[in-house]
């Protein structure tokens, strides 16, 4: 995996938000960066081909972002490139009456993909770190505590063979309005506007906080963080694939051999 990457949170150090760029380009103009964007989703393609023939590892996405921050039109995007038999999106949204009977991992760990596979988060255990804590939803001696269950879970799926990459997709509280906005305008997108949003809106400098130290405290070796600027959406797709297409490259996958020899096969 590419440490240099600029948008990788290194473990250990303090993420304030506001030091991240939102509309950053890269120094690209849009055709180069939908050039080597398209040369990417070939290659992803390819090498999500050689993650199930090995069979040895797999990947998990995980996407946070504020709302209208670009999660579903990154997974639409970046996540076309892979044949769906072998990637499963799973969306979290608060969770039902079984679920809150049991810890608050149990749903995800179900979730996640088996080797040879990929699995993508639109959403995920992070909320248990966001919302709940945003919205006092439990005593902060609880929520303070699922720090450390969340790094020793990640750590137990990295080492049985999950490839963890994470990506916190960084508006502005300026972009999310005329994002909503537009969604108010165009009935074609009134479905995706909830009022409720407005609510969470109001909240914008608590769910930053809450984000800024969920990035500082569970960006690992094992399970980094990216934070990528999303307000260029080409320019998001391509920093997404470049880390993705880097994490599958440094697991050093192979075809596996054939136990027998094809020379000595005839097909009547």
């Amino acid at each position: 995996m590419a440490k240099h990457d600029p948008c990788r949170v290194v473990p250990g150090t303090k993420v304030r938000l506001k030091d991240f760029k939102t509309d950053d380009d890269g120094g690209l103009s849009k055709a180069d960066g939908e050039r080597e964007f398209a040369g990417l989703c070939e290659r992803l393609t390819d090498l999500q081909e050689l993650l199930y023939a090995e069979g040895k590892h797999a990947l998990l996405i995980v996407l946070q972002a504020m709302d209208a921050g670009g999660k579903d039109s990154t997974i639409r995007n970046v996540c076309g490139a892979f044949n769906p038999q072998g990637c499963k999106v799973v969306g979290f949204k608060a969770p039902n009456d079984v679920e809150l009977r049991h810890d608050f991992l149990w749903r995800v760990h179900e979730n996640t993909p088996r080797l040879g596979y990929i699995g993508v988060f639109n959403r995920s255990h992070y909320e248990d770190v966001l919302v709940v804590r945003v919205k006092d939803l439990l005593p902060e001696k609880r929520w303070r505590a699922r720090y450390e269950h969340i790094n020793a879970f990640e750590k137990i799926l990295h080492d049985e063979g999950t490839t963890i990459v994470k990506f916190f997709l960084h508006i502005s509280k300026e972009y999310q309005r005329d994002r909503l906005q537009r969604r108010l305008e165009k009935r074609d997108k009134l479905w995706k506007f909830d009022p409720a949003d407005l609510t969470e809106r109001a909240r914008w400098d608590d769910y930053h906080a809450a984000y800024e130290e969920a990035l500082s405290r569970c960006s690992t070796e094992h399970a980094p963080w990216y934070i990528i600027p999303a307000e260029r959406h080409w320019h998001r797709n391509l920093a997404v694939a470049r880390v993705l297409v880097d994490a599958l490259e440094s697991l050093n996958m192979k075809f596996p051999k054939a136990d027998f020899n094809p020379d000595e096969i005839v097909i009547p």
